[in-house]
Parts: C-alpha cells; structure tokens; sequence
C-alpha cells in the first residue's frame, strides 16, 4: 500500500533545520522525501504543514515485559498517543529475556518488579525467542531489547547476596554472551535491584568487557541515585551518587565502553547540589576515551517501591522483633535522619498503590494519610508497608528540579526516554502521559534545546546510540515510522493533566495507527516489529 503525505514540515532527526517537502510511503519504508511528489498513491493525506519526523524512540523502557502478554495493546496505548514508535527495553538489568531455559528461578526474573504470569504468551530465555514472540503474537510498537545483568546473574545463583563461584560467573557471562550474539542492543545493569546489586567491581568490569567486544552500550541503573542511600553503609562523607559514579569510572577505565547513565536524577533535595560534580565526573569518562551519555525523562516525580527507605535489617526481622521498642527507635532514628540528609519527607511519599480494598489511601502522601488517621508518619508510614506486604508503589519527588531538566536539554551527551509504564491497578507514573510532548513543548517555549536537536534526541540521537536498523530518520529507504505533530498546540497546552497533546498522527512500519487521537486497533496489532541489533 502507497500512502502520500503532503505539505509537510520535515525534521528528518539529523539536528537540520526543518524543510517542507512531500513524503511517500511504500508498504513499510519510506519511499521519497521530496517537494511536489506526485506520484500514484493508495491514500493521500494533507498534513496542511504540520510537523513530521520519524517516530519517537523511548531509549529507556520495560515494555519487553508487555510485549509479551497476551493482550498487550492498552500497555502501549498512552506511548503511541505521545508519538511513541520504538521502544529499547530490558533496561535497568530486569530484562525478560536473558535465562537459561532449565533455571530454577524463573520466578526471579524482574527484581520483584515484573515477572512471568498467567496472562503471558510463554517464556522467552533468549532475546531471539523474545524477537520471535514479538513478530508471532503481534506487537504495536517496534522493539529492541537489552539483555539484563540481574536477570543473567538469578538465572545461576538466584537471589543469593555472594560472589559467584567461578562456574556460575563463567554461566552468567555466557548468558550475556550468548544474547549478544542473537541481537541483543547491549546489556543492562540494575545495581540497586536483586541480585545486581550483590556483584562486586571485578564482576561487573567483565560485563563491561563483553559490551566492548560487540561495541554495544551498558546502561546502568546506578547503586544510588541520592546523597544518601541504603547501598552505603556510612550515612556521612562522599554523597553515595558519587560513589556510584565512581564505580562506573572503575568498571569502564581504559576502554571505549558505550556506557549509558540512565536516568540521571538526584533525588532529594540536598542532592541537587551533587549536580556540578557529576557532570564533571561524566566529562572527564568522556575525556578519557568512555563513550559516555545519559538520558532523563520530563518529570520531577519518580516511581519506587514504598520499601525505599526501609532498611534491610528492619524487613528481614520478624513482627514481634520489630515491635521492641528499640528497634523501633533505632528505626525511627535512621529514616529521620536519612530524611534530614536527602531534604527528602514524608510530604514527598505519594501512595500509588497499596492493594485491593486501600484504594481510600492512593494519590495521597504518607504526612497527610497521618493527619487523616491520627498517627505519626513513621506510623503511618509502616502500616502502608504491613498493608502492602512491603509491596506497595508510590510516587515520589523530587527527583530532579526544572532547572535541571532545562539545563541537561541543552547537553549534547543527553537522550530522552520515559521509564514508565502501565500498571494494572493505582495511580499511574506521569511520564505515561506526556513526556516526549512536554519535551517538545520546551522547546518551542525557548526553555529546552532547538526543535530540531530536540526531535533529534528522540529520534536520529536513540536509533545511533543502540545501533537500530533504518530507524530514527526520515530518509528515503528507511522504516515509516513517523509522527506528526502540531507545533501551535504543543506551544499552547497545559502539560501534566495525565493525558497527552499536540500529537496528530502516529505511522509504525507504514501503518496509520494513531489519527486525531483515535487508535486503529486494528492496524495496531501487528503494526510492529522486533529489532535484533
């Protein structure tokens, strides 16, 4: 099928200018990029010079985990409506692929996060088997996968809060190995995550080593991501965001790794200050001859279980040791104190999701569920983690601030991403909505990078970085996966109303899947396609 696109207003994600020009698509592939084409087509649409580029690329996904499920449309929907088109998943080392098939710890995939349930179509051991299921069940959106360092390392050892034994060690990079092999865009570590975050410097740095003999990224989910954290034990002295950019220097010294920062936030208020010594550690890598980048998504409010700032050594007592009244000082003391160190309270916890029958707690914070109920926060606080099981989901902040979020707009080793995505059951993440819209939008307001640099980020920037195939541009022979958007609309919106704006259509692979805010289910089920790198 040929469709015609007329009077368009093309960033082909290259950082150029935008151009008015025709474009013509032919079955899945861009046929022409050019003024006045007039050539025969199945469907002609006029855009009445409307913005065009290649669709947007959310570099830092968990969607491989959805993919996967026998219905998984309403888990991409609020992607596609933000001009969403490809996904890079398996990120943060919880990747559904990357296992061997006879494990015993299946049921360790995903850190606790995700995880194989009833409602998928099969198991997937290898990113191939993954890339299989994608173009057999159907998927709307394009996807690549990183295979995970966490989900590798469980595969041989479980949960289990050791050094690896050297057969397991030798299975565990044969896993990584292996996917990288089979089309694997990098692999993913998830430090803060079971079992990630039990490897040591040595362990990691052979990671890094296989990623620099195929010349594929590792991302990585940092040890912490704050001035204080539960990966450290000393509460005082270098902030523990340093520390954990520290490590990546060790892993990374003396190679050209494709090293990927992923979600460079800094949670807390007293972490903000953290800012100007990171960058720097981040340049001096790049100095060095480490490929360095880092992305961020357009929200102040991050998701997190609600166990964030409960230590270890207080979930792993039984009920009657946690109700003696010292350990229950000794608790309070240290949440307290944390508290005092991040810049980071109560106020700031918000309860997404507690389980059924707690719906009354949800999209309010801990300090006013305390009020309402009449208890201190830390009461409060821990009734929500013994309700929840210690499950429970909030939304928290800040993790960044807007000055931030403008200030790395503007930083060429920046990438765009979401790391959202849909929950069954609670308040949803923000970035679902609205992110790459918003991203734009800064733009056009003067407050982020050029419109062209930007949609380059989202676009040419992601598919260069993770080596994907004839995406990411609008350029004669390459993928139809387009989007359009409407320049006036995203410069006029009020963002952060948990729906998206200024997206008019959405093209995946040639197929018309989003029009004016209405999805052609239809076309969408199968309108995607895996991408082995």
């Amino acid at each position: 099928m040929k469709t015609l696109l007329k009077n368009g207003k093309i960033y082909d994600g290259t950082g150029a200018a935008a151009f008015a020009a025709d474009i013509l698509i032919d079955g899945d592939r861009i046929a022409k990029v050019a003024s006045g084409i007039e050539d025969a087509a199945d469907r002609v649409i006029d855009l009445g010079g409307k913005s065009v580029s290649s669709g947007f690329i959310d570099m830092h996904s968990h969607n491989d985990w959805f993919v996967i499920k026998k219905d998984s449309m309403r888990y991409f929907e609020p992607f596609i409506r933000q001009g969403v088109t490809s996904f890079v998943t398996g990120n943060c080392g919880l990747s559904a692929a990357g296992f061997e098939k006879d494990t015993p710890h299946v049921d360790k995939m995903g850190g606790g996060l995700f995880g194989y349930r009833d409602d998928t179509v099969g198991e997937c051991p290898t990113v191939a088997e993954l890339f299989e299921a994608v173009d057999k069940y159907g998927s709307p959106c394009n996807i690549a996968a990183l295979v995970g360092h966490c989900s590798a390392r469980a595969s041989v050892a479980g949960y289990e809060n050791r050094k690896l034994t050297e057969d397991e060690e030798k299975r565990m990079l044969a896993i990584l190995e292996e996917n990288l092999q089979k089309g694997a865009a990098g692999v993913s570590l998830g430090l803060m995550y079971n079992p990630g975050v039990f490897a040591d410097t040595e362990e990691l740095r052979k990671v890094a080593e296989l990623c620099v003999k195929y010349d594929k990224p590792l991302t990585v989910h940092p040890r912490a991501e704050s001035k204080v954290s539960m990966a450290y034990p000393e509460l005082f002295g270098r902030s523990h965001l340093l520390r954990a950019l520290d490590e990546l220097v060790e892993i990374s010294k003396g190679t050209d790794l494709k090293l990927q920062y992923s979600h460079a936030i800094f949670v807390g208020r007293q972490t903000i200050g953290d800012k100007a010594e990171a960058l720097k550690i981040i340049n001096k890598m790049r100095e060095d001859g480490v490929r360095v980048m880092f992305d961020i998504y357009n929200e102040l409010k991050g998701v997190s279980v609600i166990t964030v700032i409960l230590p270890g050594w207080y979930r792993g007592m039984s009920e009657a040791e946690r109700n003696r009244p010292v350990n229950k000082l000794k608790l309070a003391v240290l949440v307290y104190a944390t508290s005092l160190l991040l810049g980071f309270g109560f106020d700031d916890i918000e309860v997404a999701y507690i389980g059924p029958g707690y719906e009354k707690y949800e999209g309010k914070t801990v300090k006013q569920l305390a009020k309402e109920y009449g208890k201190s926060c830390i009461e409060m606080y821990l009734q929500l983690c013994r309700e929840s099981d210690f499950n429970g989901r909030v939304n928290m902040g800040p993790y960044t601030t807007e000055d931030i979020i403008h200030d790395f707009e503007n930083n060429g080793l920046c990438l765009y991403m979401t790391d959202a995505w849909v929950e069954e059951f609670g308040v949803q993440n923000p970035a679902l909505y609205d992110n790459f819209p918003k991203f734009l939008r800064d733009s056009l307001l003067g407050i982020g990078d050029t419109l062209p640099n930007t949609v380059r980020r989202m676009t040419g920037a992601s598919a260069d970085r993770f080596m994907l195939k004839d995406r990411g541009y609008v350029k004669e022979g390459y993928f139809a996966d387009l989007t359009v958007f409407d320049e006036a609309e995203l410069n006029a919106a009020t963002p952060d109303r948990e729906k998206p704006f200024g997206i008019d259509m959405v093209f995946v692979n040639g197929e018309k899947i989003l029009d004016g805010g209405e999805i052609d289910y239809e076309a969408a089920e199968h309108s995607g396609a895996a991408m082995p790198v």
